[in-house]
Formats: structure tokens, C-alpha cells, sequence
């Protein structure tokens, strides 16, 4: 297949596209062979036959190599130096998901998953077929940077933390289970957000919790001020026992839907316009007041769910005592809700995955780019206004 050479004419150029097969994927190929053409020119230091003091090496002729993309499989004709090698840029670089997501599809082939399925599912990347062969030689690289994102040493000190599980068919031995995954996040003092750990486990208990946070602390956490999480009650014991002197603040979304789930449905629109309004309230006073109100006048037409409702209502105004903070972030789970949205989106692509270690790493990859887009951008809450509660909270001991 060859392809005009850029001379100005861009019509001209596309209309020879257009009688391709594939245009989109015949206008990638010759936009990779222009860039490794303008890539080895500059590393060569010299056009195509062109005699110059400053050529630092020669050309030899191509090589076909085949490359893979979600558009389609290709076959570049990538340029051969006679000294020191070259292989394209956007080779060596592909992003760390995408990587990830290949050494899924390799590991099922290797764990024995319906070839059939793989075969969909490297189709659905647009690549013609795939073997362990083929992905092999970048396992090592993913793996290390997975690891040291895990591993990594934390700050002393955050403020908040959200925690959460979803749920992910994982293969364990010859059975498909339902693998409880605890995802963290952690805002530092900074107002940064850090996604702080994700740890697969085969259930949601007080144990499995404890170890999540006793692994956060052995990586140098110490000091957490507000963790916001669901009602689970192994989750809710766990925080009160590892993290002494911590508030904790029940998401107030899922305490909503556990008080509606005793609401009749001719009822439900009206009540939940009332019960949302106990944390719209300006502070925590008058959110207590309003609540008892609503309960008073409201307990004998559904007791159950003002006795919900009473139960757990203390635990989800904590977010008052951070006035300073904007209560909208630290009132529910929200932000977590949605990273989680996010991680299935990207795992319902797989299905089953092969075993613990290939979702861990798949998953991992797209959220050491959450952290690195976190880390580089505005903080959630602002630095100054976390110093003052700092500083509020050192007078106060």
C-alpha cells in the first residue's frame, strides 16, 4: 500500500484516502510513517541521501513490523539504522492501560478462559489476533510501576479519606467469584486527592477492613481527621478502631436510600423533598432541629423508616463539624461513586478476569493516571482552608 507524499494539496490527499478500505486506518499508517521519518531525520541529523557534516548516523533501509491499535492491525515500514537501532516513539510509549489491558487478554489465553471470548474481546480493540508472545516482553516494565504505585510511602497526615467497595467477577482457581474490591481515597494537606489503595478481597468484614487500613498505616499514615464511607457495619468499627480520635461520616445518599426503601411509592417523591433538606441546613444545630421536626410529624405514617432514620442520623452531619470545608465533598461518596464508575466501565470490557493479579494490574494502571491528573491539577479543597483547621484543631488539644 503506498500513500502520497504531503505536498499542499490536503483534498487531493484525502480523496486518495477515501478510496481505501479502511481510510481511517490507511490516514494512522501514513501518519506513523511520517512521524518515524521525521523522528529518524532529526536523530540522524540528515535528510534521506543528504551529505552533511553533522550526520550522526545512516540509514539501511525498512523493516516490516506489524503494530496493533483499536483502530486496526497495520504493518509499518519502520526505517533500519546501520548504528544504534531505532524504534519508533509512539511504540515505546504506549500509556500504561493499554498496555495493562493486553496482558489481560495474555493472561486469559494462558489461564485457560473461552477463546472464543478473547477473540471478542481482542476484536473489540480492533487487532486481528494476539498471542502471550506478542505481550510478553512489556509484563515486567507494568509490573514494577503497579508495585511501586501500591507500595508507595504516604503522607503522615490526611484529612479526609472515602471508602468504598465494588464488586468484580474474578477467577479464583476453577471458580468465578464475586470479589469485594476496597478502593481509597485520600485528600492530602495540600487538597490533593490521592487514590491510596485498591485491594481486592473475598469479603467485606471488619477483618478485611482493619487490614486495609493497617497496610495504609504501615506505608506511613498516621493521622486522619473525617472518613466518609457507607453503613457497613464491619467498615464502621474497623474506622473507629484503627484511626482513634477520627470522625466518621456516614455518606448521606446512602442513608436517603436506606430511609426511602420504607417509603411507599405514592409517598416517596414527597418525603425524600423533605429528608434531603436536614443536610441543606446551615450548621449542625439547626440540621438536628429540622430533623426532629421531620420526625415527629412523620413517625406515625412510617415508623420504620424514622426509626432508620433516628438510628444513623447523628453519624451523617459530622461533615458540620468541617464548616470550613465545602460540605457538598465530604457529606457522601460521591467522588468515589463516580472513580467507581469509571473502573467498571473499563473491567465490564473483560468480564471474568483471569485472576486476582490481572485485575489488580489492569486496574491500577488506569488509576495511577487518575492520581497523576489529581496531582497536577486543582486542589479539592483549598490549601489555606485546611491549614486553618489544622491549626484550629492544635489549639483545641
Amino acid at each position: 500500500m503506498t500513500y502520497p507524499h504531503f505536498n499542499g494539496n490536503l483534498e487531493q490527499m484525502l480523496l486518495q484516502f477515501m478510496s481505501e478500505q479502511d481510510p481511517m486506518l490507511s490516514m494512522l499508517q501514513w501518519l506513523c510513517e511520517q512521524l518515524m521519518e521525521a523522528e529518524v531525520t532529526a536523530k540522524v541529523q540528515a535528510q534521506k541521501s543528504e551529505r552533511t557534516d553533522s550526520r550522526e548516523a545512516y540509514r539501511s533501509g525498512y523493516r516490516v513490523r506489524r503494530f496493533d491499535t483499536r483502530m486496526g492491525t497495520m504493518y509499518l515500514f519502520v526505517p533500519k539504522l546501520r548504528k544504534g537501532g531505532y524504534v519508533p516513539f509512539f511504540v515505546t510509549e504506549k500509556s500504561r492501560s493499554e498496555t495493562a489491558l493486553l496482558q489481560v487478554i495474555q493472561e486469559a489465553y494462558i489461564q485457560g478462559v473461552s477463546t472464543r471470548k478473547i477473540k471478542k474481546l481482542a476484536s473489540s480493540l480492533g487487532i486481528e489476533s494476539i498471542s502471550a508472545s506478542q505481550v510478553s516482553h512489556i509484563t515486567k516494565e507494568l509490573n514494577e510501576q503497579v508495585e511501586a504505585f501500591r507500595n508507595r510511602q504516604l503522607a503522615i497526615t490526611y484529612p479526609v479519606l472515602w471508602v468504598d467497595a465494588l464488586y468484580e467477577k474474578i477467577r479464583d482457581g476453577h471458580r468465578v467469584v464475586n470479589m469485594a474490591v476496597q478502593v481509597v481515597i485520600g485528600m492530602d494537606l495540600e487538597g490533593k486527592r490521592e487514590i491510596l489503595a485498591i485491594e481486592p478481597m473475598l469479603e467485606e468484614s471488619e477483618a478485611t477492613y482493619k487490614t486495609l487500613f493497617e497496610g495504609l498505616k504501615a506505608r506511613g499514615l498516621q493521622d486522619v481527621w473525617l472518613v466518609v464511607s457507607d453503613a457497613h457495619k464491619g467498615l464502621a468499627k474497623a474506622i473507629r478502631e484503627s484511626f482513634l480520635g477520627c470522625s466518621w461520616q456516614r455518606c448521606k445518599v446512602h442513608m436517603m436510600r436506606n430511609v426511602l426503601a420504607h417509603i411507599p411509592s405514592r409517598d416517596k417523591e414527597r418525603f425524600a423533598a423533605r429528608l434531603k433538606q436536614i443536610w441543606l441546613q446551615p450548621d449542625y444545630q439547626t440540621a438536628l432541629s429540622y430533623a426532629e421536626h421531620l420526625m415527629d410529624s412523620e413517625e406515625k405514617q412510617h415508623p420504620a423508616a424514622i426509626q432508620t432514620l433516628e438510628e444513623g442520623l447523628e453519624n451523617t452531619l459530622q461533615f458540620f463539624h468541617f464548616e470550613e470545608m465545602d460540605s457538598r465533598k465530604i457529606s457522601s461518596t460521591n467522588l468515589l461513586e463516580r472513580l467507581n464508575k469509571e473502573i467498571r466501565r473499563r473491567t465490564r470490557v473483560v468480564g471474568v478476569f483471569p485472576n486476582q493479579d490481572s485485575y489488580i494490574r489492569l486496574v491500577t494502571s488506569y488509576l495511577i493516571e487518575y492520581s497523576e491528573e489529581w496531582s497536577s491539577g486543582r486542589s479539592y479543597i483549598h490549601p489555606k482552608i485546611i491549614q486553618q483547621i489544622q491549626e484550629k484543631r492544635l489549639f483545641a488539644a
